[in-house]
């Protein structure tokens, strides 16, 4: 007697197997383990910030000329590494620590074994003594509100590492969320009128998304500094009274509901609604916010806006204090970008980074200090980092390679320790020796302070290793 499908599995139902799958679903029914869900917008702990300035310097500023300068580098100046005590740093077991070493087909990204002397004098700074390099006058001036973290490291060799520092994966692994987009994700939006995720400056390439597998939706905003063109097509092309485009909006408003409820799980579709909703918005907000005029002259001058060699940095950071102000979540800046990122000094080091720290000096600055006495750092977190630091050897007569086993970020504010250098490098400032952190430890203390469980956020079926998680740093936290 033949049995069909459906005969089988009607008797199957009442077997044993049947039995035990029926008590395996009740049971899961009762479980008394909460099932996922998305975030709510809401901290999963109290939080000690509520923003974060993240500036960028694209291209790999010098950690030895900035924040861990090394008198061993003088002394030793010219001689091989091998020729040194030091000769150590050198060996293979350091060398193949960092997970993946990806050693790129052009000259640079290697190793170099002719140290390099300092091309900057430098002196401890503030009542805590942190070691601050002259190119950084006006930084030293704030040293006590800011923490030093001088022993991160990388594994992508080459300008990879941008993404890497943004999402914590090396480049070959795909492509990852970033910070800013987990933090976009997870958090509500304090004004409905901005965005709670933004970006200033030129953005590479191979760096320039975000949310990827958490949906455009979490995509930074771009944003120029510009009050009459922030945005592309923020302004109408002709001349529509407020009226007349309002009934536009509602017209497409209503279309695109119904497009989403049709459609109901198209990501691109749900970002597209949100940015036409938030951009008819914008027209108002954004140039009331980016209109920096109203600031007090003496302002202006603490941000160096009135300087020549200050003033894009200075003008992208006082707007940044004023969106934080309107409850902006992130804002990330990226300085020097495009190709490489013009701190990549392989040549003329001393030349390239005593311009770009005569750049960046006095914004970051004057952005702790405003952001102080408006009692706004107390809840905003400034950050200064770079993709990697640059090799304790020379490359070619008067340049530094990438290195990714040693360097430094500096953060301030937002529950943030003052006045602490965290970590160390050797005495050549080769490789973090003392309290080693992966670039995601960074992220895992910026997610701590704004109160957030990074791993409550992961999806269903996106699963993170944990070295994307990180650890946050408790010794520089409040």
């Amino acid at each position: 007697m033949q049995t069909n499908r459906r005969h089988f599995l009607g008797h199957a139902g009442m077997s044993l197997g049947g039995i035990a799958l029926a008590s395996m679903i009740q049971r899961d029914a009762r479980s008394d383990e909460p099932r996922w869900a998305p975030p709510d917008g809401r901290p999963h702990f109290a939080p000690k910030a509520k923003s974060v300035i993240w500036v960028f310097l694209n291209g790999g500023m010098s950690h030895l000329e900035s924040f861990d300068p090394k008198p061993m580098l003088n002394r030793y100046a010219g001689r091989t590494i091998t020729d040194t005590p030091y000769a150590y740093v050198m060996s293979p077991e350091l060398l193949n620590r960092n997970n993946r070493v990806v050693v790129v087909n052009d000259a640079n990204g290697q190793q170099r074994s002719t140290i390099f002397p300092m091309q900057v004098g430098w002196s401890k700074r503030g009542q805590s003594g942190i070691e601050v390099t002259d190119w950084f006058p006006h930084v030293a001036g704030v040293i006590d509100d800011c923490a030093i973290v001088r022993s991160l490291w990388t594994s992508d060799n080459n300008h990879g590492a941008q993404t890497q520092f943004h999402s914590g994966r090396h480049m070959l692994d795909g492509n990852y969320p970033t910070l800013g987009a987990w933090v976009n994700y997870g958090l509500a939006s304090l004004n409905d009128n901005l965005p709670q995720y933004i970006s200033l400056g030129v953005r590479p390439y191979w760096n320039a998304r975000d949310g990827h597998y958490l949906g455009p939706a979490n995509d930074a905003i771009p944003l120029r500094v510009d009050p009459t063109r922030p945005v592309d097509f923020v302004r109408s092309e002709g001349d529509v009274r407020p009226e007349e485009q309002a009934i536009g909006f509602d017209l497409v408003n209503r279309l695109n509901r119904e497009s989403a409820n049709r459609y109901p799980d198209d990501p691109a579709l749900q970002a597209r609604i949100r940015s036409y909703e938030l951009a008819f918005r914008l027209q108002t907000s954004l140039p009331e916010v980016l209109n920096t005029q109203g600031e007090t002259p003496e302002t202006q001058r603490l941000y160096g806006i009135e300087n020549a060699t200050t003033r894009d940095l200075g003008t992208q950071l006082l707007v940044s204090r004023r969106l934080v102000e309107r409850g902006v979540r992130f804002i990330q800046i990226q300085h020097g970008g495009g190709a490489a990122g013009s701190w990549d000094a392989h040549g003329a080091l001393r030349t390239n980074h005593s311009r770009n720290c005569a750049q960046i000096d006095q914004p970051i600055a004057g952005l702790i200090r405003d952001l102080k006495r408006r009692c706004l750092l107390d809840d905003t977190i400034v950050v200064l980092c770079t993709e990697f630091g640059r090799t304790p050897g020379q490359q070619g007569g008067d340049g530094r390679d990438h290195h990714i086993y040693g360097f430094s970020v500096l953060m301030a504010g937002g529950g943030v320790k003052g006045g602490i250098a965290h970590g160390t490098t050797d005495e050549l400032g080769f490789h973090a020796v003392e309290d080693r952190h992966y670039v995601t430890d960074i992220h895992a203390t910026i997610m701590a302070l704004l109160g957030l469980d990074s791993h409550r956020l992961a999806l269903p079926g996106r699963q993170r290793l944990a070295i994307d998680h990180g650890m946050p740093i408790r010794e520089i936290m409040v």
